[in-house]
């Protein structure tokens, strides 16, 4: 197995583990707590998924566009002269969005 499919695999059953325990634990589970009303219940599980789906955003990216920009830095570095990647455009784009959404947070968690 190569490092790259290694870290894809890591990263797919970490990923596996935070949805599981998210979405099949904690999520059910907080409502039976004492004195956690549905609206708080409600509250915490907004909080939670955000987080949740902030992580898989950046999961996301390294699952799906790593890979191939790697596949494709190697070929270069061993000499071959490969077609131009589009990849590289998804990569940059995915960039912006982290970049904005981590602006964003900050802009959130200074204001709270």
């Amino acid at each position: 197995m190569t490092g790259a499919m290694a870290t894809t695999a890591a990263v797919t059953f970490v990923w596996l583990g935070m949805v599981v325990a998210i979405s099949f634990v904690e999520a059910p589970l907080k409502f039976r707590a004492p004195g956690v009303t549905v609206r708080i219940g409600l509250g915490i599980g907004r909080l939670v998924f955000r987080a949740l789906n902030t992580i898989e955003a950046v999961l996301a990216q390294l699952v799906v566009v790593r890979p191939r920009l790697t596949r494709r830095s190697d070929a270069v570095l061993a000499g071959a002269d490969p077609p131009r990647s589009r990849v590289h455009y998804a990569y940059v784009a995915l960039e912006g969005v982290k970049a904005v959404a981590l602006l964003a947070g900050g802009v959130l968690v200074i204001s709270a």
